[in-house]
């Protein structure tokens, strides 16, 4: 990808998911994690909730619950897509009734994804509450959804992409931005 501008390298992303978790430890206080429960969305959100997990764990001693949840099948464009998306396994080891979750994305766009992952845990059961936690709030959310915890914001036009790679599936860490071409059905 040569049309790919970098925006933040590993060790801005290592900062911003420290004040992720650090907000995250601020909200429910070190003893007050027990019943929290981080689930990563496929596929940027679950190295992500792996990095927050570990930040909290380091600096609470904190163990958090963890699960991994894929919405393809919950997406409102399911039926419009030209190819079938890859479906990876969903693993929530954990009971949701009653659990404090906090959904964690790499970057909160048209808010359609989240709303997907809100349907689909909650087959899954009746949490407490939900949160939200995304590496990079972009802008242009077309569904009333905002991140409770976020690393950065960063504003684009609709005809641009953030991408997020993480070093566990893409080789290195980083942030760009990306020329990249919006299809409506």
């Amino acid at each position: 990808m040569d049309n790919r501008i970098l925006l933040r390298n590993a060790e801005d992303m290592r900062q911003a998911i420290n004040a992720v978790a650090d907000s995250i430890i601020s909200e429910f206080g070190k003893d007050g994690l027990d019943d929290v429960a981080l689930v990563g969305l496929y596929k940027a959100g679950v190295p992500l909730a792996r990095r927050i997990a570990d930040v909290i764990r380091q600096r609470t001693g904190a163990v958090l619950q963890f699960g991994t949840l894929d919405i393809s099948m919950y997406r409102d464009d399911f039926g419009q897509r030209t190819a079938l998306p890859l479906i990876r396994e969903t693993e929530i080891p954990f009971d949701v009734d009653n659990a404090r979750l906090i959904l964690v994305d790499d970057v909160l766009s048209t808010g359609r994804t989240i709303r997907a992952a809100l349907d689909a845990v909650t087959d899954y059961g009746r949490p407490a509450l939900i949160r939200l936690a995304v590496l990079v709030d972009r802008g242009g959310v077309e569904y009333p959804i905002r991140a409770d915890y976020t690393g950065w914001s960063i504003n684009c036009g609709s005809d641009r992409k953030i991408l997020v790679e993480f070093s566990e599936e893409d080789g290195a860490d980083g942030v760009y931005d990306v020329a990249w071409k919006k299809h409506r059905a």
